[in-house]
């Protein structure tokens, strides 16, 4: 009897294990949709964000004042996820700004490849709309510009945490803070392309 216990234990154990953690792979491996839809009514816009994990920065017409910021976004996220194929930052700024951001990104090109960076350029009236779009507690200063990034997925919906230990639900991430990048947006832009990959794996596994 005996025998057949410690038998029992070590067959079935470790199975149960191991779909026990099966299970939580596909449980727990995704980044949470907080906005299904990103609904932006510039066509062109709007089809910028299909087919691509997008990273959203709002800088208005203070881009000179926001590239520091934009050159933390730039080292902690940027450099590290810009080798992905499906992944694109999209930079929204007004028309006036157009020079200035481009003496930005060829500045930033002699440190970095840009050609992930997309840029838009939007009235106030259009910037306004497209943040609202986002429906996230957040709201664009009076330069129509933000600190923060949001992340968007392949269809074009909002991801975030729900369960933020700071924030409870976190809509985007503080460019400001270079500990928020490295340890939060790092960890789920790490997330977002495991689920990714992971969706690739079985596609591929059903369709040999």
């Amino acid at each position: 009897m005996k025998k057949t216990v410690v038998l029992g234990v070590l067959f079935i154990l470790p199975l149960v294990v191991y779909l026990f953690f099966a299970s939580g792979v596909n449980n727990f491996g995704k980044l949470p949709t907080l906005n299904p839809k990103i609904s932006w009514s510039e066509a062109s816009s709007a089809s910028a964000l299909e087919g691509k994990i997008s990273l959203i920065i709002f800088l208005g017409n203070a881009v000179d004042e926001n590239k520091g910021y934009l050159f933390n976004f730039n080292q902690k996220i940027y450099k590290r996820f810009s080798e992905f194929e499906d992944f694109q930052t999209i930079l929204i700024s007004s028309p006036d700004q157009e020079l200035v951001l481009n003496d930005v990104l060829t500045e930033l090109a002699t440190i970095t490849d840009v050609s992930r960076y997309r840029l838009v350029f939007a009235s106030n009236e259009i910037a306004q709309e497209m943040f609202g779009a986002l429906q996230s507690p957040y709201k664009l200063d009076g330069n129509f510009s933000s600190s923060y990034v949001f992340i968007s997925d392949k269809n074009a919906a909002l991801r975030g945490r729900k369960d933020d230990e700071d924030e409870g639900v976190k809509y985007a991430y503080d460019m400001r803070s270079v500990a928020e990048l490295n340890n939060k947006m790092e960890d789920d832009m790490k997330i977002i392309l495991a689920e990714y990959r992971l969706a690739l794996k079985k596609n591929n596994a059903n369709n040999p």
